[in-house]
Formats: structure tokens, C-alpha cells, sequence
């Protein structure tokens, strides 16, 4: 089966995952130079791709094609519900979804998108059912969804907007769609940076496919019953909370109290530079982790949590969340994880290592949900 090499490129580290179908072959960590990430994008291709290669090398990975994640800050991302059309008719309609959104050219971006799958099972049903009514009222003619009948449409319609409404189809098949719009100087720049690397650009995708593409691979014994999902990236600049429903991605709670206010602490209690106060905190230097400052910084986070997990559920009433995973840097961090555990209680909090594919176990496995989660389908 053949290769793909995972990519996500933090403020931080970059983590690759090489990946063959669902099984996870090797794995690789590397710090980023200081300011080579800026709001979500790059400041130096070369540069990067150049890191690429060293940080391949080293780990001993081979392979030519690559998977990237997208950070929430370079792409714009929208569920959009749609009539059911032919690809066609929808690669013409997608980027009117991002008037309202993108203040330049729409013809400087890169619009793509993916079916939800219990939104293609109701476009389908409805279109099922559709076809079904009709054939009672006019039981002599042929058989005719109202997918097909759009498709015999779009042949004489591309260029017009799209309304399902041909062969008395019904006005409720629709079909839900995670859509994307990408500028097109992001896409340059990644191409760029994977030819220095020595690789071909073979998928491109914002972090919530990262982590829809795990939820549809998770063995199905793991998924919670209430079928709704929070992801929880415990990031350096900031921390996020990923909300699901099924597959479908609701809503990105951004809590700015990251893994940076830990650092500051630390460093003014040091007397150090944020920079070796990182390294204090990662590696629990003298305990660090123990001492009141850090201790109140956790809580402080936990706090944001709760607070972020609230307005969530008061703005979804009807919502039965009640598991998270947690990713991210800041999983590594046993204090931090109970201080989230005991604020976000009633709450089951598992490790992100759940979530991987294959039921492989790595010892990076919250680093890596993103960088694996992006390679599966």
C-alpha cells in the first residue's frame, strides 16, 4: 500500500507520520526556529522545507508524497448545505458560500470540499424518497432520482445557479458540506516547501479533517454513544476545543491562555527567558511543574476551559457531550491534565494514543493526532 507522510506544522514543532493505509510506520518531532511560523502561515518555504528534509533524514523516513494540515488561522472553513447537484454544477456554487467571508478576489483562492456521511446518507434518502413518491403518481415511467435528473440538467445549465427542481425532485434533498476555501499563495508556498523537501504535494486540509478522518477511523468499540466529540489542542499560543457531532464539525472554541502563559510564569518565577523557561516546563526541571506559579497557571487554564465548555453547551441545549481527548503538547504534562480533569468534571477525558488508527500505540501520540489524522480518509 502505498506511503503518505503526515504533516503538521506548529508555532513550535513540526510532527510527520509516516502512514500505509491505517497502520502508523515511523514518526518524527522537531523544534521550529523561532518566529518561522507567523498567524498561521510560514515565513520562509525554503526554510522549512529544508527542516523537512534534515528532520526526514535523521528519522531514517523515505517519501515522496505528503499530507498537510492546515492551521485554523490560514484557511477559511464553513458547513454549508447545499441542493443535491452534479460535482460540476458544485465546483461553480462553492465559492459564492464565501462571499460573505473572503474581502479579495475569489479567483485568488482555492475552493474544495467533502461530503459529511450522515449527510450524504439523508441527501440520498431523500432522494430515495423522492423518486419513490413519484413512481406512485407515475407508475409508467422510468425510474429517476433526483441526482439523476439534476445531472441530465447541468449539461444544458453550467453556468446557471443551481436549484434542484427538475423532474419534480424534492425541495428537501440536500446535501451537507464541509467546505474550504484556501488562498491561492498558501498552496504555492506548501508546494514550494515540499519540492525542497523532495515531495509532492498530495492532499491539503484544514485541522478539522485532521480529526474527522480519525473519528472515521476509530475502532468502533472506542466511540462514545452520545456520538458527539471534543478534541482538545493543548497548543503553545493558544489552546482549542474541536467540537463534533458524528463527523461533522460544529464549532472552534479558541482559548488564548495557552502553554505560553505557563512559560512566562515560570520564567519571571526563575528569573529566566521564556525561551529556557519552555524547557523548564517540558522537562519538570527542579519540579517546576509543583511549584504555586505553574500550579495556578494550570488551574487558571482549566478555568478558561470550563468557561469555553459552558457557553458551548448553553449555546447547544440539546447537546449530550461527555468526552474529550486531548492532543497537543500540553498533554504530556500529568499536572496540567488533572488540573482539566478535576475543572471539567462529569467530563471523561481520554488520550489522544484512543484515536489512532490501527490500534497502534505511539509514545508521541498526542503530538501526533493531527499529522496522522490528516493521511486517513
Amino acid at each position: 500500500m502505498a506511503k503518505i507522510l503526515g504533516i503538521d506544522i506548529g508555532y513550535d514543532t513540526v510532527k510527520l507520520a509516516l502512514v500505509s493505509g491505517k497502520q502508523v510506520k515511523k514518526t518524527a518531532i522537531a523544534s521550529m526556529p523561532k518566529r518561522l511560523m507567523r498567524d498561521g502561515r510560514l515565513a520562509s518555504p525554503e526554510a522549512m522545507g529544508e527542516l523537512l528534509a534534515q528532520t526526514m533524514k535523521k528519522n531514517g523516513i523515505h517519501c515522496s508524497k505528503a499530507a498537510v494540515a492546515f492551521s485554523n488561522e490560514a484557511v477559511f472553513v464553513r458547513n454549508v448545505t447545499m441542493p443535491v447537484m452534479a460535482a460540476e454544477q458544485l465546483t461553480l456554487n462553492l465559492p459564492y458560500e464565501f462571499r460573505d467571508y473572503i474581502t479579495e478576489e475569489l479567483k485568488n483562492y482555492v475552493f474544495d470540499y467533502a461530503m459529511l456521511s450522515d449527510a450524504v446518507s439523508a441527501a440520498k434518502a431523500n432522494s430515495e424518497k423522492s423518486a419513490a413518491k413519484k413512481k406512485e403518481k407515475q407508475p409508467k415511467k422510468a425510474k429517476q432520482n433526483a441526482l439523476e435528473a439534476f445531472e441530465a440538467q447541468a449539461d444544458t445549465e453550467a453556468a446557471k445557479p443551481t436549484e434542484v427542481s427538475a423532474a419534480g425532485a424534492s425541495e428537501s434533498a440536500t446535501m451537507e458540506l464541509l467546505a474550504v476555501a484556501a488562498p491561492m499563495s498558501l498552496m504555492e508556498e506548501t508546494r514550494l516547501m515540499l519540492r525542497k523537501a523532495g515531495m509532492k504535494l498530495t492532499k491539503a486540509a484544514p485541522v478539522v479533517c485532521s480529526f474527522t478522518g480519525l473519528i472515521r477511523s476509530m475502532d468502533p468499540a472506542k466511540k462514545p454513544e452520545s456520538g458527539e466529540y471534543c478534541f482538545l489542542d493543548l497548543g503553545y499560543q493558544s489552546i482549542r476545543m474541536y467540537m463534533f457531532k458524528g463527523d461533522r464539525h460544529e464549532v472552534t472554541r479558541v482559548v488564548e491562555s495557552g502553554l505560553s502563559t505557563v512559560d512566562a510564569a515560570i520564567a519571571d518565577a526563575y528569573n529566566v527567558d521564556e525561551h529556557l523557561a519552555h524547557t523548564y516546563v517540558v522537562n519538570n526541571f527542579e519540579d517546576c511543574q509543583s511549584q504555586e506559579v505553574c500550579v495556578n497557571a494550570f488551574n487558571n487554564i482549566a478555568v478558561e476551559l470550563m468557561r469555553a465548555l459552558n457557553f458551548y453547551r448553553f449555546s447547544n441545549p440539546d447537546s449530550s457531550l461527555s468526552d474529550i481527548w486531548l492532543c497537543g503538547g500540553g498533554a504530556y504534562i500529568t499536572p496540567l491534565v488533572a488540573a482539566i480533569e478535576s475543572g471539567l468534571e462529569g467530563m471523561k477525558i481520554h488520550s489522544a494514543e484512543e484515536l489512532m488508527p490501527g490500534g497502534r500505540l505511539l509514545g508521541d501520540s498526542n503530538a501526533l493526532a493531527q499529522a496522522i489524522g490528516i493521511t486517513q480518509e
